[in-house]
């Protein structure tokens, strides 16, 4: 496993099968250690979406969301650029688990936690592949509660055949593994104390993507 040193830029790719880029996000390396990859991100991070995700957060339709995920099916969609918006983002990615956990914070400090399923990482020279299967947990900043995001999109994607019966039989599984991991606090869950008090470093500029951004001024989907 190639390693990545703390500070460097890498590139957080959701990958569909087809091997089309559905998104791109520029992140910067906290640690990186066989445990799991820790990046992070501020306001201003470079990122990629597709055009109708973009839309949908722009126009406050989340129908426009369901979308997406039809021209997904179809092998067909548009990517624009975008910066992220309104949090710091911190990330643990365990290199083989379906998902990642991710803490959102504002000047406030931890907002909340957010358990994102998705495939096991693929490293690549930039960053890593990975791909949302779309269901998310959101986990309150102390621990004490959390519920279940985006189960009608999940179901749709599931109808489209976008997430396989292997896939989502793999997500079931995560979904036992995150909630053993809230009541055992082990995982980042640990230590939550200390990414409570985590805090971008502003030694570090915002990440950016590979390849110029064109249209910085739009806003990327924050917290899925």
């Amino acid at each position: 496993m190639n390693s990545f040193k703390a500070g460097q830029t890498v590139v957080r790719r959701d990958v569909h099968r087809t091997g089309r880029v559905w998104s791109e996000h520029a992140l910067r390396v906290v640690a990186d250690t066989s445990e799991a990859l820790v990046a992070a991100c501020p306001p201003g991070a470079e990122t990629r979406w597709p055009a109708l995700y973009i839309k949908a957060r722009t126009d406050g339709d989340r129908s426009v969301r369901t979308e997406a995920f039809d021209a997904m099916a179809t092998g067909v969609w548009e990517l624009a650029d975008a910066v992220w918006q309104e949090t710091e983002l911190l990330l643990w990615k365990p290199p083989a688990a379906w998902f990642s956990v991710n803490a959102f914070y504002t000047a406030g400090g931890l907002r909340n936690w957010y358990v994102n399923f998705e495939h096991p990482t693929r490293r690549t020279t930039d960053g890593f592949d990975t791909f949302d299967l779309t269901v998310d947990l959101v986990v309150d900043a102390d621990l004490t509660g959390w519920r279940w995001k985006d189960e009608d999109e999940y179901a749709h994607v599931r109808r489209l055949g976008i997430v396989t019966d292997t896939e989502h039989h793999a997500v079931n599984a995560a979904r036992d593994q995150v909630l053993a991991m809230l009541a055992e606090r082990s995982g980042p869950f640990a230590d939550a104390a200390a990414w409570s008090d985590w805090r971008w470093n502003r030694a570090w500029p915002a990440p950016r993507l590979p390849r110029p951004a064109k249209a910085a001024q739009r806003v990327a989907p924050d917290g899925g």
